[in-house]
């Protein structure tokens, strides 16, 4: 019998299997409601976390290295029982193109709001996302967006979709952050590691001196129930994406049939 852990967000689900690379930890195959994807950063932060608890791997100087369609990720173990922290280094990111007039549907997605500084952006990096700066948080919050506009958009563009954030007003640097990934067929996603860990690459590139260019705190989720607390860390060209993580259910299959 094959072992493996199983973990589910709600929008995504993942098998954890043997490695086929000697320096990966383990293996990671992740889908959404639709599809088989290469790579997903929050549902690769709790298949670490499934490992861990379960025992099937154990970290390498700090680290687990998880085998996905992407390559092989490093996931840094932080402290211990509820106070751990696990922080994934994305696959490197590159911006496609930026501009309201990147493509012709973009501007049509984004009509009723405010944009904010950052001019919007197509950024790939293991995962494709249009990215939108959102004036402030309550422009943020409040949007309806047209997510049969964001639909198109992500399959015209061969993307997961729309990602918009908003810096938030307060002492130390906080984002708001909602994510749309139409184009794997989820309407809203009340954390999306992947998604952020571009938004991060986007505001080093562009502001590079800014008081976001170090790191900074995520909210996310809160509009569909589920506000997330994600940690943003920006170490040079590394960015790492994570936070804390607990087990909601636990249990065991038997999956011989004789």
């Amino acid at each position: 019998m094959q072992r493996f852990a199983r973990w589910n967000n709600l929008v995504e689900t993942t098998f954890v299997l043997a490695p086929t690379r000697h320096e990966a930890s383990y293996r990671a195959r992740i889908f959404t409601p639709h599809q088989e994807i290469a790579f997903a950063s929050h549902p690769s932060i709790g298949s670490a976390h499934a490992v861990l608890e379960c025992g099937l791997a154990q970290p390498r100087e700090g680290l687990l290295w998880q085998e996905c369609g992407a390559g092989v990720l490093p996931i840094r173990v932080e402290g211990e029982g509820v106070s751990r922290c696990l922080l994934l280094r994305p696959p490197p990111e590159q911006i496609v193109s930026t501009g309201l007039d990147a493509h012709p549907l973009l501007a049509a997605t984004l009509h009723d709001v405010r944009s904010g500084r950052l001019p919007p952006a197509l950024v790939e990096g293991g995962r494709k996302w249009w990215l939108a700066e959102v004036a402030d948080e309550a422009g943020l919050r409040a949007w309806n967006p047209d997510h049969a506009a964001i639909g198109a958009l992500a399959r015209a563009t061969d993307s997961m979709g729309l990602c918009a954030f908003a810096r938030r007003t307060s002492a130390d640097p906080a984002m708001v952050v909602r994510a749309f990934p139409a184009g794997v067929g989820i309407t809203e996603d009340p954390a999306s590691g992947a998604a952020n860990g571009l938004i991060a690459a986007y505001l080093a590139d562009a502001e590079p001196a800014g008081p976001f260019a170090r790191g900074y705190v995520v909210s996310q989720g809160r509009e569909v129930g589920h506000d997330a607390e994600l940690i943003i860390r920006i170490e040079g060209r590394d960015i790492w994406v994570g936070g804390r993580t607990h087990t909601v259910v636990s249990g065991t299959l038997d999956w011989n049939t004789e």
